[in-house]
Parts: structure tokens; sequence; C-alpha cells
């Protein structure tokens, strides 16, 4: 197990960051740091620049004002919101992970376990199911051997358990290669409980701190309202290593 909860050096440092995006401030003055082997997670509003910080980070994105730093040589994996494939297109998931980089059936079938999908190797990519292709996309930014794992609100379109099982999913891959983890996301009532450490957006960073510590600050509450009491309730559930399935009566925001 490669976790710990020690003191560990930055892999990616952010100091008074502003991006501007035709004119218009959608990041201002942020500082923010991700270390080794911990899960943050990036929450917000619609529109509060929680994809434009992921793209930064990665590099996408120049700075208008403040630096991005990344630890040299730094690996990194992404997994995007969706991909959109074309039905037509007949391609196998082991030919998709091939792209652009041809990778050999022993380096997929690595990947395809260690996002929990051993037996998909040979379906057809347009086959499978929502939650099955965002593990193929998670197996696909594994090949890399990530030292950070980016994943830009991966479970959109998958239902409760869906986000759940593939959120537990990443606490594995943590323990398993010792990757830090950055994630955007929507479902506060399941996200919370995968995080270390929590980052609350609107254009610049309003609380940030343990999952309790946000989940209580005034504003966290200002923004996403009473539903932070499920949150809560399923944070607590959840650290109690109980870890079934059936949340339905939390409230989702």
């Amino acid at each position: 197990m490669y976790w710990n909860t020690g003191v560990t050096t930055p892999l990616i440092t952010l100091k008074d960051l502003t991006i501007r995006v035709d004119g218009r401030t959608i990041l201002e003055n942020v500082n923010a740091s991700v270390s080794e082997a911990e899960i943050v997670t990036i929450v917000g509003p619609n529109g509060s620049g929680k994809s434009t910080l992921l793209r930064a980070m990665i590099g996408a994105i120049p700075p208008a004002e403040g630096t991005v730093h990344r630890a040299p040589n730094l690996r990194i994996g992404y997994v995007p919101q969706k991909l959109a494939l074309d039905a037509a297109l007949p391609m196998t998931v082991q030919r998709f992970l091939g792209l652009p980089r041809r990778v050999s059936a022993q380096e997929a079938v690595q990947a395809l376990e260690l996002a929990g999908v051993p037996d998909l190797r040979n379906r057809q990519m347009t086959k499978l199911s929502g939650g099955q292709f965002q593990r193929v996309l998670l197996a696909r930014a594994l090949l890399e051997k990530p030292q950070v794992l980016l994943l830009d609100e991966a479970t959109q379109g998958l239902d409760q358990p869906g986000a759940a099982a593939f959120y537990q999913r990443i606490e594995q891959v943590r323990r398993d290669i010792g990757c830090a983890v950055v994630m955007v996301s929507h479902d506060l009532h399941v996200v919370m409980a995968a995080s270390d450490r929590v980052l609350c957006l609107n254009g610049h960073i309003c609380c940030e701190g343990s999952p309790r510590t946000v989940a209580d600050a005034p504003e966290y509450r200002a923004l996403f309202g009473s539903g932070t009491k499920g949150t809560m309730a399923l944070y607590q559930h959840q650290h109690s290593h109980s870890h079934d399935h059936d949340h339905s009566h939390d409230e989702a925001h």
C-alpha cells in the first residue's frame, strides 16, 4: 500500500493563478497544490471554473497571471467528461486503448484490471454501458502510470450506485499505484466520502479543507444549501467502513 498521510512533495502548485478567456475572468487569484497520493475534489456550481482549473493544471490553458508549477517529468492521466465515438465505427476496447500508441494485450489487461473491468478487452466500444465506458477511459489514463490522475466529472450520466462504485474504484487505484487524484464533480452525495481534501470553487477558492470542514463552511452552504446534510450523513456512513450502495435516501444536492 503506497498511501501515507505524512508530509509529501507537491506535484502541482498553483500560485496566484488567474485565467481569462476572451477577456472574461474565469478564475482569479487561485492558490492550491496537489501532493503525492492525496485525493482532492473540486466542487462548485456550473460556470465556477472547475474544468478550467483542471485544464490549467495540465497546461492546456495558459495563465493570464500567476504560475502553474508541475514537478519535473510529471506523468498525468486524464479522464474527460465524456467522449463521443462514431456508432458506425467498429472498434474494440483493445484497439481504443492502443490509440495513439499501440499497447500490448498484457498492458491492456493490466490497465483494465486496475480500472475494475478485466473482461472487456475484446468488447466493442459502442456496446459498452455508460459505466463500462467510463472504466475504459479510466484504464486508458492508467496506461501512462500516472503520478496524478485528473477526472473531469467522470461519473456524469451514471446513476448513484454506479457513481459510488466508480469513486470506490478510484480510491482502490490510489491505494494500488500511489497516484494523487484530482476530481471535478457534481456528485456531492458520494464524492465527499472519497476525498482527503475538498476545494470549493466559484471563480476563486471559497473554502477548502477536509470534507467535514468544507461541508460545515458557510460559503459551501451558501452555494449548495441544506443538501449538505445528506452529504455528511453519507460521509460518516462510508467512513464507518460500510460500503453498501443503497444511498437513495440521501439528498443529492
